[in-house]
């Protein structure tokens, strides 16, 4: 008698398919990027390719990619290669862009068509949060007494501190779609060097 836990046979044929939503339990982080990215006007928001083309080859609806690439902020994947293999293996990426696998041109290109979208989706999430209660809320109230006290110069927000906080944030987004230029750039030449690498062992 066997004492393992017995794998499922990879060329059984199965009478009914298995539900790919049965994969995704419900406090999943995927649930919460497909409901986001529905819930956004992405034509108001400036995303390129919201009303598909008359004629020529279909394209991707810009809401699919925009998944996937949120779904790579999040888990730390940011070259379009890597998308485009998450994307053709990995379950809860297959659920979000229902079964879709876009090439990594097609992932790479729609990041450089919507960069300044790609900033406002990112101000749009703010805002989600702070509707949701997310945010902690604060009120405010000035008049003129004086009290002498300590002010953590961390927690003291004036208008101009704000306006700095929120241009560091446009800066950082910026900069990560700037990491992701890199990481398409850096990739081919990585697979090339390993390539090489596994030549050179094998004529040593």
């Amino acid at each position: 008698m066997r004492r393992f836990v017995e794998e499922a046979d990879r060329g059984q044929r199965t009478l009914l398919p298995e539900c790919l939503d049965d994969f995704i339990d419900e406090s999943n982080p995927v649930r919460v990027i497909d409901v986001f990215v529905d819930a956004l006007g992405l034509a108001g928001m400036g995303f390129e390719g919201v009303e598909p083309a008359a004629t020529g080859r279909p394209s991707y609806h810009p809401s699919v990619l925009l998944k996937l690439y949120i779904y790579g902020y999040l888990n730390r994947v940011q070259s379009s290669r890597r998308l485009e293999r998450e994307a053709g293996r990995n379950v809860e990426v297959m659920w979000l862009l229902g079964r879709l696998a876009p090439d990594h041109k097609t992932i790479a290109d729609f990041r450089k068509d919507n960069g300044l979208a790609l900033r406002k989706v990112c101000a749009r999430f703010v805002e989600l949060c702070r509707e949701m209660g997310l945010l902690a809320k604060a009120s405010v109230a000035i008049d003129g007494s004086k009290f002498k006290a300590v002010n953590n110069r961390d927690r003291n927000f004036t208008r101009a501190k704000v306006e700095r906080r929120r241009a560091q944030l446009e800066e950082s987004v910026a900069r990560y779609l700037s990491q992701l230029d890199t990481a398409d750039r850096q990739e081919p030449s990585e697979a090339l060097a390993a390539k090489v690498t596994r030549l050179t062992e094998k004529l040593t």
